[in-house]
């Protein structure tokens, strides 16, 4: 105990004085330390086993230990007859390694250290975006164990049930609502407990808020006053509403796929998880993947796998290391001298991504969280996470959000609202200036589509990533929504007590081309990249996986994660990641898929009207 602290003390506040508004903007939190300085130290014995083996060939090699990698490598390591390597480019997100304590990690409330933290974190821009003035989109992504389950706000939402039943529409056949309910249900417990639509014995904790802000209750009580409905559980039977927000936290620490998943699957001798490893192409015997290439401290180096390769690295890395390895368009691929082991036009294609925009009001109380974000407070909040994992540092404080319609005609909600008693300026990197709330919202259903190529044959330099943000004229109708509807909220009844003077947009802002403007200046994604390997029937030109998740025509050859989602869900995304994952194992190890029929989902009463 008193090394952990000496350690905060020596360390923690010298970041925090680095960037002092950033601790309660909310993403990262450990546990209990003396709790944890036992898991620890079986973490580190499990380690010592896995290391010790010299093994070249496994049944499955698992590249990229991210939110669907961590999920694949604990499941298919049930079975004692299979074995597992897990490699992954960032490092582990233990507390303590060899150079420092890794606090920021696990502390939920130490959310954008990590974001803006090369360390932990590919640090990907976009290229200029001619629909948004020409900027360049930061967009992180998880290096890590955890991957951006490791990085995120710990926010959990599912998305509604009519995007999985548009999946299968659109050729993910099985990937209908009823096939895809029971494996979120699988992978959760809610410390609510079970029911028709929460899962209670899974790895994966989600809990609920315990802060008890008032401005969270203001803004659902002003949410109700302008029409919109409370709902019970935006993950279950009504997504429609607002209310309380599903967190991966447990125990006052982040819950990351490599807390609920990964580490418990440590001690299986079938099992070797490596960090600091880079992939660097598939290895291929005609079109059958034999094994992967990777650089490890400077030495390069080659594993097998006698049943499948399964790639998990993301919606970037996975269509990037395909082509790489040969597997894409085969015109570009062979401008860069890339031999082509597979043509498939639609790797890299169909990137989609949700922008959101901060609307951000000045708070006439002192009941925000900028005096939290002071040094010595800031210490004090540490302290007692480090101490009890309680208070402030416990939570990502975006415990109340929403979904709305944003016009009648619309049959299920495509507005997202997240609320924070906090303000955020450039991602968290610099501090907030003065007691203010906001919510973050913006549309989930964006029709503008991009891209990702590669930039040359280096595995180490980032591809050309082209998101086309807000190329559509429908795209900036519902963003232009999005600002008023959250404006209308604000200004209800509830907030009466704590409203002061608009800070963004700003008063100044009203008409339609100001608030286009304005959107165009300040919008910045939510970091849901998605869609570049979607996932299809054979027969379609754009598809780079079957419902099998096997890549089209190769052999041996999988991608599992959120580039196969064939179109981007209405929500976060490392829930439905973390399913499709459930579900991919299922499918990997020959088992029938789970069912649920019939299951209720709420339909508005009218479509004629939007709330």
């Amino acid at each position: 105990m008193s090394y952990l602290l000496k350690e905060f003390l020596k360390c923690g506040f010298a970041c925090q004085m680095h960037r002092v508004g950033t601790l309660l903007t909310g993403k990262h939190t450990l546990k209990n330390s003396k709790a944890f300085s036992g898991q620890q130290l079986n973490t580190s014995r499990a380690l010592s086993q896995v290391s010790a083996k010299n093994v070249d060939s496994f049944s499955y090699v698992i590249v990229g230990a991210g939110s669907a990698g961590c999920v694949l490598a604990n499941r298919l390591t049930e079975d004692p007859h299979s074995t597992v390597k897990l490699l992954e480019a960032g490092p582990k997100d233990t507390i303590l390694d060899s150079k420092q304590l890794l606090w920021k990690i696990h502390m939920p409330a130490a959310l954008t250290y990590n974001l803006c933290d090369e360390k932990y974190n590919w640090y990907y821009h976009t290229t200029p975006q001619k629909h948004m003035d020409n900027r360049i989109m930061y967009w992180p992504r998880g290096r890590v164990w955890g991957g951006s389950s490791s990085l995120n706000a710990m926010v959990y939402i599912r998305g509604h049930a009519e995007d999985y039943n548009r999946w299968s529409k659109e050729g993910a056949v099985g990937w209908d609502y009823e096939f895809c309910l029971p494996y979120f249900k699988k992978a959760q417990t809610h410390e609510l407990g079970a029911d028709l639509y929460r899962g209670g014995n899974g790895p994966l904790n989600v809990t609920r808020g315990k802060t008890k802000n008032p401005l969270h209750r203001a803004f659902l009580d002003a949410a109700q006053q302008a029409g919109y409905p409370f709902t019970e559980d935006m993950n279950g039977f009504q997504q429609e509403g607002f209310g309380w927000m599903d967190m991966t936290i447990h125990k006052g620490q982040r819950w990351s796929t490599a807390s609920a998943y990964l580490r418990p699957a440590l001690p299986r001798p079938n099992l070797s998880a490596e960090d600091s490893t880079l992939v660097t192409k598939i290895l291929f015997e005609g079109t059958k993947a034999i094994g992967i290439e990777y650089v490890k401290n400077g030495e390069k180096k080659k594993v097998f796998a006698s049943k499948e390769v399964i790639l998990s690295g993301g919606a970037i890395n996975s269509p990037q290391l395909l082509m790489l390895s040969g597997v894409g368009n085969a015109d570009d691929l062979k401008k860069l001298g890339i031999p082509v082991v597979c043509n498939l036009s639609g790797v890299g294609q169909n990137l989609q991504d949700h922008l959101e925009v901060y609307v951000q009001q000045k708070c006439t109380q002192p009941v925000t969280l900028y005096k939290a974000q002071k040094p010595l407070q800031m210490v004090k909040i540490g302290l007692e996470w480090f101490w009890k994992c309680t208070g402030d540092g416990a939570t990502a404080h975006l415990e109340s959000g929403g979904f709305i319609r944003s016009r009648p005609g619309v049959s299920h909600p495509d507005i997202q609202f997240h609320f924070l008693p906090s303000q955020v300026i450039d991602h968290g990197r610099v501090a907030s200036q003065l007691e203010a709330y906001q919510v973050h919202v913006g549309p989930m259903r964006s029709t503008s589509i991009g891209y990702l190529k590669l930039k040359g044959t280096d595995p180490r330099e980032h591809p050309v990533l082209e998101p086309n943000y807000l190329s559509t004229e429908i795209d900036v109708w519902e963003f232009r929504q999005c600002v008023k509807l959250a404006r209308e909220i604000f200004a209800q009844e509830a907030f009466e007590k704590f409203r002061g003077p608009e800070i963004q947009p700003g008063s100044h802002v009203q008409s339609d081309g100001e608030i286009d403007a304005f959107i165009r200046q300040k919008a910045d994604s939510a970091y849901h990249p998605s869609c570049t390997c979607k996932m299809g029937q054979s027969s379609d030109p754009t598809a780079v996986v079957d419902p099998q998740t096997k890549v089209i025509g190769t052999e041996n050859l999988r991608v599992v994660d959120a580039s196969i989602m064939p179109s981007i869900v209405s929500g976060n995304l490392n829930a439905p990641t973390i399913m499709v994952a459930e579900k991919a194992a299922d499918i990997i190890k020959g088992l029938p898929s789970l069912q649920e029929k019939n299951v209720p989902v709420y339909k508005p009463k009218t479509l004629e009207t939007q709330r």
